[in-house]
């Protein structure tokens, strides 16, 4: 049994998460994983189950356990990340005086470029959509995979989507993100249509029900894997990409919007990266494109 030391930070922390951070259920799950299995091996290898009888040395050697096992430099990275905060929490409420993680660094990565399907196959996608829609599986589809492309919202903020976030009349769609940090996001005459179309046959077929604008096509509430599996079938038939997912079309959006011309901090808000780092890395595709055209039109090129 873990001695009361290491339980009692544990938890707090946890719970600082929750309540203070507004960390999501995802976020939080991960958090407790990490320091579960960080625990774990410091009691097994150690005998250590107490915050403040872990060393720099101990954590090294979780790390490396880890590496040898076969987690990646990221997975690495985000356990470092981990302990770096819950440290930090445990000093800051004055529990420990320094953290050992002071002297871990974190392993490099390579930066992974985010994946986006073409302008042309994002429009050919919408368009075979639409003629389809015919039927309520269809529409459904529809109105899913073009309110994931049209405004870039997360999964999680798809499937929460309740009826009172979106405003048909003032063309906005209120959507709740990470850190509960509210956003508004602007609905494009298409997307007004779908929307309205999609809540008058949903009516039709399951009445008035409350709760999420989304349903499965049978009327159920939506759920990640049904989206996934949704977008993973539509993708497949409209571009020849490995990775066939969600955040697909979220990147999509934002790199469209890049190669048009959009400013960095107006694709950062409309995405709901709480830094603009998290979104320059949809400039190495504008500099792409722009390096094309200077190719193709350039005399001296």
């Amino acid at each position: 049994m873990p001695d009361q030391h290491s339980i009692v930070p544990y938890q707090s922390f946890l719970e600082y998460l929750k309540f203070q951070k507004r960390f999501s259920a995802h976020t939080i799950l991960a958090y407790s994983t990490d320091l579960q299995q960080g625990f774990d091996y410091f009691r097994s290898a150690y005998g250590v189950g107490d915050p403040a009888a872990l060393s720099a040395a101990m954590i090294r050697s979780w790390l490396a356990d880890g590496k040898a096992n076969g987690l990646s430099p990221r997975s690495l990275n985000r356990k470092i990340s981990t302990f770096k905060s819950f440290f930090k929490y445990l000093v800051r409420q004055g529990n420990l005086s320094t953290s050992p993680m002071s002297t871990i660094t974190s392993p490099k990565t390579s930066k992974r470029l985010p994946v986006f399907i073409k302008e042309e196959e994002a429009l050919q996608l919408l368009k075979g959509l639409q003629a389809g829609s015919d039927s309520w599986e269809s529409l459904n589809a529809q109105t899913i995979l073009t309110l994931l492309y049209s405004t870039g919202i997360r999964l999680s903020e798809l499937i929460g989507l309740k009826h009172e976030q979106i405003d048909i009349g003032r063309a906005s769609l209120k959507v709740l993100g990470k850190g509960n940090k509210e956003r508004v996001l602007p609905i494009s005459p298409h997307l007004q249509t779908v929307l309205q179309q999609y809540q008058q046959i949903k009516r039709e077929k399951f009445g008035d029900a409350q709760g999420t604008v989304l349903v499965t096509d049978k009327g159920k509430p939506l759920y990640p894997k049904y989206v996934w599996n949704l977008v993973n079938k539509y993708l497949g038939g409209a571009t020849t990409l490995d990775k066939k997912s969600p955040h697909v079309l979220r990147h999509t959006f934002a790199t469209h919007l890049m190669n048009q011309g959009a400013d960095l901090n107006a694709v950062k808000e409309l995405l709901g990266h709480s830094s603009l780092a998290a979104t320059q890395v949809y400039t190495h595709n504008t500099i792409g494109k722009l390096q094309e055209i200077h190719r193709k039109a350039h005399p001296k090129s």
